[in-house]
């Protein structure tokens, strides 16, 4: 697709369907769970990730206690640009990670990661993936910790102490 051109409702649709496989794979990273991470990736699917390359769901085994050691993740998605070659896709998606690690000398740190995932995803009957996965840092920054709770909002958490949690049992487990 050129530029700016026009995309027909089957590329609309299935650039719907890869932005929402993204966005869960960050929910999942976030909230530490390995099943909504998997749901991003093909069984056979690859990871680059530096300290783990290899099979992208064992990745996700693994990932949820690794990310742990952090009290709060939050991962953000901008700029996807989705390149379509029949039902593959390359998509490289702007990223920027925060993670606040709470010490118990109360000398909390925020680690800021700003890069990109590049992402070959493949569309199997009606379903996108990500096929293979290499994330690219282009720079980060570590700061003393600036978190100060405000009175009366929620906080966020780890699933299954996440206030999404909450609402997806009150809204979903009612039905």
């Amino acid at each position: 697709m050129t530029a700016g051109q026009l995309p027909n409702a089957d590329e609309i649709g299935d650039r719907l369907a890869i932005e929402d496989v993204l966005k869960r794979h960050c929910r999942g990273v976030d909230r530490a769970v390995a099943d909504i991470l998997k749901s991003a990736y093909w069984p056979d699917a690859e990871v680059a990730y530096g300290s783990f390359n290899g099979n992208a769901h064992e990745f996700c085994e693994i990932l949820p206690g690794a990310i742990s050691r952090y009290a709060l993740t939050q991962h953000t998605l901008t700029n996807v640009i989705i390149d379509f070659l029949g039902d593959n896709a390359v998509v490289e998606s702007y990223m920027t990670a925060y993670h606040l690690m709470e010490r118990d000398d109360g000398d909390d740190t925020e680690m800021t990661y700003m890069g990109r995932y590049i992402d070959h995803m493949q569309k199997r009957g009606d379903t996108w993936k990500i096929l293979f996965r290499r994330v690219v840092m282009d720079w980060n920054q570590n700061t003393k910790a600036s978190v100060v709770p405000l009175e009366g909002l929620a906080r966020g958490a780890r699933s299954p102490d996440d206030p999404l949690d909450e609402m997806l049992a009150k809204v979903l487990g009612a039905q």
